[in-house]
């Protein structure tokens, strides 16, 4: 089949649905074309959309690759891996993590994470809304200017509630409407076609670049059901990454000032170096860990073997690898249950890896498809199913954490267990404490503690006009409803008055409708302005071609053109240079315009050399 077409109308763009994998290192769209799932890239480009966002001095922002580039030269103002930060509170988040990272990182006067950049302060949500734009801009681009209007996003299975609320409202401010939230294992699953299946089970081991997951799924007559699932939030190609980033401090402690591993050039630097070394290693018997910053006194060239970085990174592994063990044990099954193991996420490149979760499962696991792609093609494959495709499939999934509310003593009471089938409803009967009591306040909470207090807070809401009578007389009735994206709704009521109170849980993490609302007016209102700026950016990323090929040849146009001609040429050159650092759109347009033209006289004199190349010693007849 073609095209998932939203809405066709004369003349009009078509309206799409794809997939989306929104990642912590990067991020792809892809959708479902001619009966299967293929990655949308523009020709020429790398599919993967870096989940790096640059925020210029003017505070305008750059996404993706144009803003990866900028991880050196301005370290301060380059985010990347902001999902590590979705739905959390600053206590949520590893200090570890936040001493790795160059940029700085607060939080809100409710406790919510936030990045400040420059004198302007984002939420991991904002920055998210960016990378889902560029992400959506290039799957326009890839299908001819199709209109992005709805998307199946993909989160790890691990991420709890305030984590998905978190995305939704990514999405929203990105212009997107979120057909489904979906894990990723489950995504993976289907990409490989192992709902085709008649019965088994499967285990998804997701490792990526800031989370770890992994799901046990069983698969009969087309219903697709998690059993469970287990990860860990905290573990991931970035953590590795940080293991290779000690070896470096160490080899540098003996030049460098203690200040120097607190600045921002120097830990992007460690970063990127120890990323390569990472990547090399997945391939090579041995590689090299390089960093040269004089101006710090640090130059570090350290040769480090497959067998020390096996060694060095051996306890994450095993911390993956003892999830899979609890994955396995939740879910009532052994190792010699398993029917099939898939591999997501880049990180499963590194051998260790890969031959740890054979050994553990006994089995070699599926990794013939991209890695990095696997879940964007599953997200596409889910949204056809959506769209009334004809795979009959049925999801369902599994929340991975308990919740429940906060009873008399601070004592946290579960509804719906770790691991519940969703979507689904429960409902449980409480009653009052005092005698006249006339309300009661609920307090939602998510894990795995048995005190309130040592559980994450979701939300708090207030049931009023119970009718005064003794203590433990009144019934209300407390329903906990999860939606198929695993959203939690909790609703209160009063069996004898019929007084009812509910809460759509916006987690004590998330945003506030109002917050949203601000951010998707300020979006409306700089509308204009950032279009512009988009559109000025990829001039002058086209001008950056433009000169390269020119100047290439100059020598060619010096010695076949008139004067005239080299002049014009000569000074569209320095014009276009110059107007590659204008923040003025009209300029740059029109300094690319007259290398355009400038450069006419020399493609034909290019093309006349190729063509006289090409039937030199031939015969007319031949030509």
């Amino acid at each position: 089949m073609g095209y998932i077409e939203l809405d066709v109308l004369d003349n009009q763009p078509k309206r799409v649905v794809i997939g989306i994998d929104l990642g912590t290192t990067n991020s792809l769209p892809a959708i479902w074309k001619d009966g299967r799932p293929e990655v949308l890239r523009i020709e020429g480009e790398p599919a993967l959309v870096p989940s790096v966002v640059h925020v210029r001095n003017d505070g305008t922002a750059i996404v993706g690759r144009t803003a990866r580039a900028q991880a050196l030269d301005d370290p301060e103002h380059t985010i990347h891996s902001v999902k590590r930060f979705m739905g959390q509170s600053l206590s949520d988040v590893d200090p570890a993590v936040l001493d790795r990272l160059p940029y700085s990182v607060t939080e809100t006067d409710r406790g919510l994470v936030q990045i400040n950049v420059h004198d302007k302060s984002f939420s991991p949500q904002e920055l998210s809304a960016l990378i889902l734009r560029e992400v959506a801009a290039q799957a326009s681009v890839a299908m001819g200017g199709a209109e992005i209007m709805s998307a199946v996003i993909t989160v790890p299975a691990y991420f709890d509630d305030a984590q998905r609320q978190a995305t939704r409202d990514a999405a929203r401010l990105a212009g997107i409407e979120v057909l489904r939230i979906v894990n990723e294992p489950t995504a993976a699953s289907l990409a490989y076609g192992l709902d085709q299946r008649k019965e088994g089970n499967v285990a998804v081991f997701d490792l990526g670049g800031g989370t770890f997951d992994v799901s046990i799924l069983s698969i009969e007559d087309g219903i697709f059901q998690v059993l469970s699932t287990n990860g860990d939030t905290h573990l991931g190609g970035d953590d590795v990454d940080a293991v290779l980033m000690d070896m470096i401090r160490q080899e540098a402690e003996g030049s460098a000032k203690p200040s120097t591993f607190d600045d921002p050039s120097y830990r992007q630097g460690a970063r990127l170096a120890s990323e390569k070394a990472k990547i090399a290693l997945s391939s090579k018997p041995e590689a090299e860990l390089v960093l040269s910053l004089p101006e710090f006194g640090v130059n570090v060239r350290k040769r480090i073997t497959r067998e020390e970085f096996d060694a060095a990174i051996t306890p994450l592994v095993d911390r993956s690898i003892k999830s899979c063990a609890q994955a396995l044990e939740d879910a009532g099954l052994e190792t010699k249950d398993i029917d099939e193991v898939v591999l997501v996420g880049g990180s499963t490149r590194i051998p260790l890896v890969r031959a740890q979760v054979e050994q553990f499962f006994g089995r070699t696991p599926h990794t013939e498809l991209n890695p990095d792609e696997v879940v964007a093609l599953g997200a596409a494959a889910q949204a056809e199913i959506l769209m009334g495709g004809s795979r009959d499939i049925l999801l369902m999934d599994v929340t991975p954490l308990s919740l429940g509310l906060e009873t008399v003593g601070g004592a946290a009471e579960k509804l719906v267990q770790r691991n519940s089938r969703i979507p689904c409803s429960i409902t449980e009967g409480f009653t009052t404490y005092v005698d006249g009591q006339t309300a009661i306040e609920f307090h939602v909470l998510q894990g795995e503690r048995e005190m309130a207090a040592d559980c994450r807070s979701l939300g708090r809401f207030k049931l009023t006009g119970i009718p005064p009578m003794p203590a433990g007389l009144a019934k209300v009735g407390v329903k906990f409803h999860l939606d198929a994206d695993g959203i939690l709704t909790v609703t209160a009521k009063e069996e004898s008055s019929g007084q009812t109170a509910s809460i759509e849980v916006k987690p004590s993490h998330g945003l506030t409708e109002e917050e949203v609302d601000v951010m998707l007016q300020q979006s409306f209102d700089n509308a204009k302005r950032d279009f512009e700026e988009r559109r000025r950016v990829d001039l002058i990323a086209e001008i950056g071609t433009m000169l390269r090929h020119t100047e290439a040849n100059l020598d060619v146009a010096r010695e076949h053109l008139d004067r005239e001609s080299v002049e014009d040429l000569e000074e569209a050159i320095a014009a276009a240079k110059a107007a590659g650092k204008s923040i003025e759109l009209d300029e740059v347009q029109a300094a690319r315009d007259v290398l355009d033209r400038a450069t006419i006289p020399l493609a034909a004199v290019l093309m006349d050399g190729v063509v006289k190349q090409a039937v030199a010693g031939k015969k007319l007849g031949d030509v």
